[in-house]
């Protein structure tokens, strides 16, 4: 039977829903399957004026029974949504779009932050955000990890997250997250500028692709996320009369072990608790979007291509006088031309004369969440918790390796020896930090 939209497609899905999200270690929303349409085409773009309402369909995925307790707030949902859509789009009813920034600058967006207005921020987050702490995007060419995997002679680059793959090949995946493993990588100055955010009340979710868990270390907690491509930090059997849980360090000495992970219990493969394709996202990804996408004031957007359902359909869901921040190494999740002809795109407009509330800063994450920083005098304050934060990442670790009281990792960049062993997948974290690998 079919998926639904709320799951990550399988490249020989014929047939399926092709909105799709999936992850690897480093937290990158995946690209496009084989058969798929491209990025930035018609077909994908149309799903991401519609994908938020696809995605919270369960069709027979396995969180299905547990949608369809809510099918009642979800289908009102459903109908708010397409009545604001249309409202917004042709025209119809009382909101209409108003101006909602004094200028169309990061400067404008500053001002508003610090007004009345603004009191609930929404981020949500790619890979981008990561790169400059040394974990490589997806899609960069000749940096991203699509273009490093030849040699772990897959059958195309995104088999190696892909869930029936793993389950016959599971080796090159443990390979890979062996050099990407959490735990090894420090929190980004945009990983403590959400921080900033949360301590200073305004920040109502983070909504992240990333799995490499950053933004927990750099002090989000469990209710400030929404880890929408699952994460490390439990995993599960994949047996299906077991499905015994298990630990971050349990699954982390067996990846520094080069042993395949197995239950204790059944013998069954292990896997991680991130979503791969032909996986379903978390049921809190469409609980909290339904009651999050009303109350945000500000939707900040950083490091992502938004290029993947249902995670890029976000962008849509926000009411039409929410301003939206996009600070990433290109614009992206603009409408399609011939969409916004009609009438008939939510997708942002940053450039033509209708623009009135989209904001683009190009340039490193990093630097963006400064500059904002700067504009809003956290400058100071920023700087100095990425300082006293590493600092105490460092004092750590250092005491963990003179005390052995964990497995040491690779040094960044090593090369991994599983069976079949693989070669290195990528530039080392370095190179990558230096090149500035662009978001997604």
């Amino acid at each position: 039977g079919g998926r639904g939209a709320g799951t990550c497609s399988s490249p020989a899905g014929r047939g399926r829903t092709r909105s799709r999200a999936a992850v690897g270690p480093g937290g990158a929303e995946r690209g496009r399957h084989r058969g798929s349409p491209a990025p930035g085409s018609m077909a994908e773009r149309d799903a991401a004026a519609a994908g938020g309402i696809e995605a919270e369909r369960g069709s027979d995925s396995p969180d299905s029974d547990s949608d369809s307790e809510n099918g009642g707030a979800s289908r009102e949902s459903e109908m708010d949504f397409l009545r604001n859509l249309l409202s917004r789009t042709l025209g119809l009813g009382s909101e209409k779009p108003e101006k909602v920034l004094d200028e169309l600058t990061l400067d404008g967006v500053s001002r508003f932050m610090q007004s009345e207005k603004c009191r609930n921020v929404v981020c949500i987050v790619g890979a981008g955000i990561s790169t400059s702490a040394g974990i490589p995007d997806f899609r960069s060419p000749g940096t991203g990890l699509y273009a490093n995997l030849q040699s772990y002679n897959l059958p195309y680059p995104e088999a190696i997250f892909e869930i029936n793959y793993f389950k016959q090949h599971p080796e090159p995946f443990f390979a890979l997250a062996r050099e990407l493993y959490p735990g090894q990588f420090k929190p980004t100055a945009c990983h403590y500028f959400i921080r900033l955010l949360k301590e200073k009340g305004l920040l109502l979710r983070c909504y992240t692709q990333n799995i490499d868990t950053l933004e927990r270390v750099a002090g989000l907690d469990q209710e400030d996320l929404v880890e929408a491509h699952g994460t490390f930090f439990t995993s599960h059997c994949l047996g299906s009369s077991c499905k015994k849980q298990y630990t971050l360090d349990w699954m982390k000495e067996k990846i520094f072990s080069t042993v395949t992970p197995k239950c204790d219990k059944c013998q069954s493969l292990v896997k991680p608790d991130i979503v791969f394709f032909g996986e379903s996202l978390p049921p809190r990804f469409f609980t909290l979007m339904q009651t999050d996408f009303q109350k945000v004031d500000l939707l900040l957007i950083m490091g992502t291509s938004l290029q993947v359902q249902p995670f890029a359909s976000l962008v849509s869901r926000v009411p039409a006088n929410t301003p939206r921040l996009l600070i990433n190494k290109e614009k992206t999740g603009q409408s399609d031309p011939f969409m916004s002809l009609m009438g008939l795109s939510t997708g942002m407009d940053f450039d033509s004369e209708k623009a009135y509330r989209d904001v683009a800063w190009l340039g490193e994450c990093d630097d963006g969440c400064t500059a904002l920083a700067e504009l809003l005098g956290w400058k100071n304050e920023l700087e100095e918790l990425v300082k006293k934060e590493h600092a105490a990442i460092d004092g750590k670790s250092g005491q963990a390796g003179a005390a052995g009281a964990s497995p040491s990792p690779p040094p960044a960049g090593a090369t991994a020896s599983p069976s079949p062993p693989p070669a290195k997948p990528g530039p080392s974290p370095e190179k990558e930090s230096d090149a500035g690998a662009k978001a997604e």
